[in-house]
C-alpha cells in the first residue's frame, strides 16, 4: 500500500508541474500565491509563507524573490513593526490564479474513472492515512 501510494503522490506531482508549467509557475509557486491570495488584501510576512506551505521544505525566500521577479507578488514594510517585510500578491498574481482556475480541468475530468462518491471516500480514506 505504502508503494502504491508514493507511486499516486509522485504521478500527481508531475501532472500539477505540467500544468503549472504551462502558466509560467512552479507548483510551489502557485503555492505561495494562493497563500497570498487567501489573506489579500493583508499582507504576510515570509514566516506565514513558510508555515502554510504544503511542502514546507521548501525555500519561502526564493519562492517569493521568483514571484517579485515577475510581478505576481511586491514587498511591503509591516506597519506594526518597520524592520519587517510583508509581502503581498500583484493585480497581476490575482488574475493569473484566475487564469489557472480557469484552464486547469476539474476533478472529474481529470480522473474521469473515479466518480464522486469514490472521491469523498478516498479523500477521507487520505485523511485517516494522515492522522
Amino acid at each position: 500500500m505504502m508503494v502504491n501510494i508514493m507511486f499516486t503522490g509522485n504521478f500527481l506531482q508531475k501532472r500539477l508541474l505540467c500544468m503549472m508549467r504551462s502558466f509560467g509557475v512552479s507548483p510551489q509557486q502557485h503555492n505561495v500565491l494562493s497563500i497570498l491570495r487567501g489573506q489579500h488584501p493583508n499582507p504576510c510576512s515570509l514566516g506565514d509563507i513558510q508555515e502554510r506551505m504544503l511542502d514546507r521544505m521548501s525555500n519561502a525566500t526564493r519562492l517569493v524573490d521568483k514571484l517579485l521577479e515577475k510581478g505576481l507578488a511586491e514587498r511591503c514594510q509591516c506597519t506594526a513593526n518597520r524592520r519587517k517585510i510583508d509581502i503581498t500578491i500583484t493585480e497581476t498574481g490575482l488574475a493569473l490564479l484566475k487564469q489557472i482556475e480557469e484552464k486547469v480541468p476539474p476533478f472529474e475530468e481529470l480522473f474521469p474513472a473515479i466518480t464522486p462518491e469514490e472521491a469523498s471516500i478516498l479523500g477521507q480514506l487520505l485523511d485517516k492515512v494522515r492522522e
